[in-house]
């Protein structure tokens, strides 16, 4: 079952973040390089999970913005090499951490590592990799990008919490997800971008429109993942379609049919969300509900909105190439829902 929107794009072809990649593709072999050198450790274990996660796939689209938007600015250098690393450590340790916070049993199509080497394993690592990450930061020698980055990590953290609160919790405003997605999501793609012109000096209004660029693109990834988990494959998702529901995630769907329901339609979410009492058919109960109250394709609206917004800022950074491959990374965001 596949939610049916269209992004406005006039392309006949569906989008893809092709361009991306290959404008950005020696830079990458290098990041990929230097992730697999910085997972090693004389601990057998840890580089046995880093790896089992980074070898499983992902588009690792926030290291490929720090690239291009350090590119963009045709930025002489290895510093945007390495903070693209460490953008993907911090992401990595996040998945890593998310994984034993919200008990989830796949990851990318594959046994979660805490499946595999268990909870305390999984968190131990996660946090050697972010370890790693803040020594690459200082290996740079650019305090304001180590102040970007590391500020994102801590709101990051504070998003955990955050999601803490509203899981199991069917009284979650539409204001309160978006909080939440603001700072577990949004925060890393934001200074992902930002690093770019830090490190190739450019000015506040350029650090700025590539900061509101990454932010504007998180939201609508986010946005976009809330939507697949009822509506999309699990090709899409790296995992099962209905695991939010499963594991009683309150995204920005649920928030909407919430809202919009019957005080019957609540008394369900609240059995299967919040009394963890999901049983045989209440999936396809729930994205019944979902279609009927227009909470999938709102959903997709306001990720459309926020890639509308994302496109916005890009008209204040140099047209060209890179500019085009960027617009493109924001199409195919969306038309994953299509």
């Amino acid at each position: 079952m596949a939610v049916v929107a269209t992004y406005s794009d006039s392309q006949s072809r569906r989008p893809n973040i092709q361009s991306l990649v290959d404008l950005v593709a020696p830079g990458m072999a290098d990041v990929n390089e230097l992730i697999l050198s910085k997972a090693g450790s004389n601990v057998e274990l840890i580089p046995e999970i880093a790896k089992h996660l980074i070898a499983s796939g992902g588009k690792r689209l926030r290291p490929m913005l720090t690239l291009a938007l350090a590119d963009i600015f045709d930025y002489q250098g290895n510093g945007d090499v390495t903070l693209a690393a460490s953008v993907e450590f911090m992401h990595t340790a996040t998945l890593l951490h998310d994984d034993v916070v919200d008990e989830s049993d796949m990851r990318r199509g594959k046994l979660a590592a805490r499946k595999l080497w268990g909870n305390q394993a999984s968190v131990l690592v996660g946090d050697y990799l972010l370890g790693q990450a803040f020594k690459m930061m200082v290996d740079v020698g650019s305090l304001e990008a180590l102040r970007i980055l590391s500020t994102a990590s801590a709101i990051i953290a504070e998003g955990e919490v955050l999601q803490l609160g509203a899981a199991k919790n069917i009284a979650t405003t539409e204001a309160d997800y978006l909080r939440v997605i603001e700072a577990k999501t949004a925060a890393l793609f934001a200074a992902a971008a930002e690093v770019g012109p830090v490190i190739a000096g450019q000015d506040d209004s350029m650090k700025l429109a590539a900061r509101t660029y990454g932010m504007e693109l998180g939201y609508a990834f986010q946005l976009v993942d809330d939507a697949l988990d009822y509506g999309g494959s699990t090709a899409d998702l790296g995992k099962d379609v209905g695991d939010d529901f499963r594991e009683g995630k309150i995204t920005l769907p649920v928030v909407l049919a919430v809202a919009r329901g019957t005080d019957e339609d609540r008394a369900f979410w609240k059995r299967c969300l919040e009394g963890d009492d999901v049983e045989d058919g209440d999936l396809e109960q729930a994205i019944d509900l979902l279609k009927k109250h227009d909470a999938l394709s709102d959903t997709v609206i306001r990720a459309r909105d926020y890639g509308d917004k994302a496109l916005k800022a890009l008209e204040a950074l140099p047209q060209g190439r890179h500019n085009e491959a960027l617009a493109d990374a924001v199409a195919f965001c969306i038309a994953r829902v299509s």
